[in-house]
């Protein structure tokens, strides 16, 4: 039996007191401090195709030597017939965990029926998904979309988060130059931002690691202090010529930063005085990831957008972006404005239909914010343990959460340790390990991820005392 079918029944005593906070019990898990699950054993069949497919791969990704060949649920199997708990989702991509039975089903139905046709003609299922979308965010109370009023915002749909990213970048320099004229084209985005890695999304993304080997990027870009709300530093970075605010509620890469109220209060109010567009990337904090629908949901309605952009777990896998624009944008965006070969097409968006209406059943929200309450108790519980390597501080919300090093050499540490013992998490920023599970995760499996990191994190903390 795998480590992972081992121990995800938890004794009920154990259960209980993970589900109380442990409240009485400050004593660290060390129960998974042996390796289970090294990087190194694989089968030897596995090295060779590795480094086979080396010779024909380009080399951007620094990866183990781990070969998943099947998953489901949380769930995924490795070449060795190990079992593996993804507390990443693939990047938070799979909002109904791996290999779904229902989007199997649907995705086999459609590729039968019709999987492409072009933008040319109609298709059923692009339609179906873009009124699922605005008609939940109205359901939602996002996007400032009135109860009762139909229509109010519009979707555009592409083939992933930067692409989306890339489609709201240009819907607002279009809307700036019908606004201000030819000079309003300048773009804002914010510290420790990700957008994305195309040449428009990529100069948002304020991080010299990424742009450096790129440069000189798209121009007329100011970058931000996040969650700096002073009046006139706001004033001089959002003026009369800027076309375009971008920033992400929850920051994903950036190290799970959230949006205070103020800022994001104050940045929406700068934008609309000089008649700038507001994009909210809710690429990897949106669809019901926090537990709203958006994350925007949960601050003021004056700090509403007037684009968000979306992607990652739209179809559970299978690549599509969305781009939902108000309607005082959509007017500006005129036929030939913007295009795509694949955006739209009836697999993608009938796979994003059928997820979006899953993930809208009130059962499915009420699991989502129970088992984000519980691990809000997990994760708070963290700093109490071990406050000579862990911040005091809540990172994210919902299911997207950060624990926040003191030390920036131990994030990567942590995820090392913890997928050796069949864990895999994500660092994220540079003091950051995100958790970012499936929206179906189970309270068990929370304990049993959670557990997993306690005692690497005890080994940390022997090795730097």
């Amino acid at each position: 039996m795998s480590l992972y079918r081992a121990t995800r029944v938890i004794p009920r005593a154990t259960r209980l007191s993970l589900a109380r906070g442990y409240a009485s019990d400050l004593t660290p898990n060390t129960k998974f401090t042996p390796v289970t699950h090294p990087d190194t054993e694989a089968p030897q069949s596995t090295h060779d195709m590795i480094s086979e497919h080396s010779h024909y791969l380009l080399n951007t990704y620094a990866r183990p030597p781990i070969l998943f060949e099947k998953g489901q649920g949380l769930k995924l199997t490795d070449s060795s017939g190990r079992e593996y708990l993804d507390f990443s989702a693939g990047i938070a991509v799979l909002a109904l965990g791996h290999s779904d039975p229902e989007v199997a089903k649907i995705m086999g139905e459609q590729a039968s029926e019709l999987s492409h046709v072009s933008n040319v003609y109609w298709n059923r299922w692009a339609g179906e998904l873009a009124k699922s979308l605005v008609e939940g965010t109205r359901e939602s109370g996002g996007l400032g979309l009135k109860a009762g009023e139909k229509g109010g915002a519009k979707v555009f749909f592409a083939n992933s988060g930067t692409e989306a990213n890339e489609g709201a970048l240009k819907f607002a320099r279009k809307v700036g130059k019908d606004r201000g004229g030819p000079t309003k084209t300048g773009l804002v985005c914010f510290s420790n931002a990700f957008h994305g890695r195309s040449m428009g999304a990529l100069s948002v993304t304020p991080n010299p690691k990424y742009q450096d080997p790129f440069a000189p990027l798209i121009p007329n870009v100011k970058v931000g202090a996040y969650n700096d709300a002073n009046e006139k530093v706001l004033n001089a970075l959002i003026d009369q010529s800027t076309a375009g605010v971008i920033l992400e509620p929850v920051q994903g890469e950036g190290g799970l930063a959230t949006a205070t109220p103020e800022f994001i209060q104050a940045v929406a109010k700068r934008a609309r005085e000089v008649g700038a567009v507001l994009i909210y990337d809710e690429i990897q904090c949106g669809l019901f990831r926090t537990g709203d629908m958006w994350a925007h949901c949960a601050f003021p309605k004056d700090a509403y957008p007037d684009i968000v952009t979306m992607a990652k777990p739209l179809a559970n896998g299978f690549p599509i972006g969305a781009i939902m624009v108000r309607d005082e944008v959509a007017d500006a965006i005129g036929q030939g404005s913007h295009g795509t070969t694949f955006g739209g097409q009836p697999l993608a968006a009938r796979l994003g239909a059928h997820v979006v209406g899953r993930l809208r059943d009130p059962a499915f929200r009420k699991h989502i914010q129970d088992v984000s309450q519980h691990l809000d108790t997990l994760v708070e519980r963290l700093p109490k343990l071990f406050p000579d390597l862990i911040k005091d501080e809540k990172r994210g919300r919902g299911l997207i959460r950060g624990i926040a090093f003191k030390d920036e050499s131990m994030p990567g540490q942590l995820v090392k340790l913890a997928r050796e013992r069949g864990v895999l998490l994500l660092t994220a920023g540079k003091d950051c390990v995100r958790l970012i599970p499936a929206l179906t995760v189970t309270n068990a499996e929370a304990d049993h991820a959670m557990a997993v990191i306690e005692s690497c994190l005890s080994i940390l903390q022997k090795e730097n005392k």
